[in-house]
């Protein structure tokens, strides 16, 4: 089992910052749509992407976990399990930000309106259910590493957020395609990484 260590928490950051690319698009959209948010309601907004980004990578790990305990054999495919989903969502990830790149020069005039607790658990859902999988790629973590990672992308997706949302509020959604793309490139990175050490070495 791997504990906590530099690698861990490098890895962690790095995995926040491609998880959260999408939860930052949405933050630029509801910064742009409510110009006047104060800072306590920018902190629940991205509160609650952070919350929902750091609780579905720990239960992913919870259920994961308890196959790889049963089925130690398993362990041995982890490493391109990580491989293909990263691929995956980051391949969706870059995808989505070249569409929305291209998209960005039609430039249509949206409604403003303040998001409601409703939407806000929708979209916070819509943005971390990528993160489900990441369980998968942290399976080999013992607890107290797994809850270490969860925190850590929890924290830098609420970081990432509070930045989305007074850049929405300042110069609209014009970012969100360039970060998803990145986002893509970042979490596609880490799963040859998590390969290429779980593989060779």
């Amino acid at each position: 089992m791997i504990g906590i260590s530099m690698t861990l928490v490098f890895n962690s950051i790095l995995l926040g910052v491609g998880l959260a690319m999408d939860a930052f698009s949405v933050s630029l959209a509801n910064g742009l749509n409510e110009p006047e948010m104060k800072g306590g309601r920018m902190l629940l907004v991205a509160g609650t992407f952070g919350a929902f980004q750091f609780a579905m990578p720990m239960i992913g790990w919870i259920c994961v976990h308890a196959a790889v305990q049963k089925f130690q054999a398993f362990q041995k495919y982890i490493p391109w399990i990580a491989l293909l989903l990263l691929l995956y969502i980051g391949g969706k990830t870059l995808l989505e930000g070249i569409r929305d790149a291209r998209e960005k020069s039609e430039d249509k005039e949206t409604e403003k309106k303040k998001v409601a607790f409703g939407e806000l658990m929708v979209q916070g859902v819509a943005t971390a259910i990528d993160a489900l999988s990441v369980g998968f790629t942290i399976a080999e973590y013992n607890g107290s590493a797994a809850f270490c990672s969860s925190i850590i992308i929890g924290i830098v997706t609420l970081a990432i957020c509070l930045a989305g949302l007074a850049l929405g509020k300042k110069f609209g959604t014009r970012l969100a395609g360039k970060a998803s793309i990145l986002g893509g490139v970042i979490l596609i990175g880490i799963g040859l990484e998590i390969w290429i050490s779980g593989v060779f070495f």
